[in-house]
């Protein structure tokens, strides 16, 4: 049996005119010809399917993203046959735009995990026995504005506790467990501390592949205890042609198919550029990727090397940090201020008490709920998802 799980798909820019002018198979080239020769496919469905009128994005930070029904029927014309739905952007049109995008997968018969009318639907499992073989898809995501609750729907959140039940129940149940989650940090190649020791855990707790996607740029991979961890996939297929510059990383990224035996698993990576010159996917020679990717995989198997990479990031991108929790809104000021030009108000006390409201799990949990309420009272007691 084997199985072929692709990154972030969002159907935009170049791409979605490729396929919306019926040039779907110059976007897709060769990943159509692979789709052929496996027996499941899954890629992530980065943004949601709005089709109703009176839809609006939800109050968040960052961009609202929303695809077009043809971003579905040319994944169903392609050869896919699922998608992941726990991610950051799932919920970016409210419940009317997952009601849309579920009712939308159900009517052209691509399934769907990690994502839901309500938490209940988001963190179900996903069994499929494929050739007489069950299989079990864990999908999740890190917190940030698309969580699902009881009252309203979105993306199944990441969290140890409830992974590893489902973890447990999916072994029970089915021969192998694929665990796919939505997080990292974006623009970097290396998974954190935390990542390596979240993702280890779900193979001691009986996962046997997990895989991660976000980041906007491919990560290495591991071999840990009886089990493959996958740490960033990279883009699948995102346009940016017309949108603001992005590193060459954003065009890059890899597929992972494995080979499930009755006893063991082999897994090959496929790796590609997309939507560089053109609206396309390449699969591309993969002997500088290798040389790439066992160089990130060098970092990630040294604990110390590892913590250097995510200090050195942390410290190219600290006024992008601190920006956030200064009073300026404006851009314009905030340009002045990470140019020295405007004064900080964020003494050193204030950075002692941020950093302990941050880093202590009560300290945390009380800053949330609180700023959830403030949010809520601006929405007119809709719920913040976060």
């Amino acid at each position: 049996m084997k199985i072929l799980i692709a990154g972030d798909y969002c159907l935009r820019g170049r791409a979605l005119d490729a396929v919306e002018k019926n040039e779907g198979g110059l976007l897709w080239g060769k990943v159509s010809e692979i789709l052929k020769d496996v027996d499941y496919s899954i890629c992530n469905f980065e943004a949601p399917v709005v089709l109703s009128e009176g839809a609006s994005p939800i109050m968040k930070e960052g961009p609202a993203l929303k695809h077009r029904l043809s971003a579905v029927t040319t994944l169903k014309d392609v050869g896919f046959n699922c998608v992941t739905l726990a991610n950051n952007h799932f919920y970016d049109y409210g419940d009317i735009g997952v009601a849309d995008t579920l009712k939308s997968l159900k009517k052209h018969d691509i399934d769907y995990v990690g994502g839901g009318i309500d938490i209940d639907e988001a963190s179900r499992i996903l069994y499929k026995n494929i050739k007489g073989k069950n299989i079990a898809i864990v999908n999740a995501c890190e917190h940030e504005f698309s969580i699902a609750t009881k009252l309203d729907g979105g993306s199944n959140p990441l969290d140890i506790i409830s992974q590893t039940r489902d973890i447990q129940e999916a072994k029970g149940k089915a021969g192998f467990v694929i665990v796919i989650i939505h997080g990292g940090s974006e623009h970097y190649q290396y998974p954190t501390e935390r990542m390596v020791k979240t993702y280890r855990y779900f193979i001691d707790m009986g996962a046997n592949v997990v895989i991660n996607h976000h980041q906007h740029c491919y990560s290495g991979y591991e071999s840990y205890n009886g089990g493959m961890i996958f740490y960033g996939l990279g883009n699948f297929c995102f346009d940016s042609h017309a949108h603001a510059p992005v590193p060459e990383t954003w065009k890059e990224g890899y597929m992972v198919s494995l080979n499930i035996q009755e006893k063991s698993f082999s897994y090959r990576l496929i790796p590609y550029r997309q939507c560089t010159e053109k609206a396309e996917i390449e699969i591309v020679d993969d002997t500088d990727f290798n040389v790439s990717v066992k160089e990130i995989n060098a970092v990630i198997a040294d604990e110390d090397a590892l913590k250097r990479k995510f200090e050195e990031f942390t410290q190219k991108t600290a006024s992008q940090n601190m920006a956030i929790l200064t009073p300026y809104t404006n851009r314009y000021l905030l340009a002045l201020w990470r140019r020295g030009l405007l004064p900080s108000f964020i003494s050193k006390r204030k950075i002692l008490s941020l950093l302990n409201q941050i880093n202590c799990e009560a300290h945390r949990d009380r800053c949330i709920n609180t700023l959830q309420g403030k949010v809520s009272e601006y929405r007119g007691n809709k719920h913040l998802k976060i």
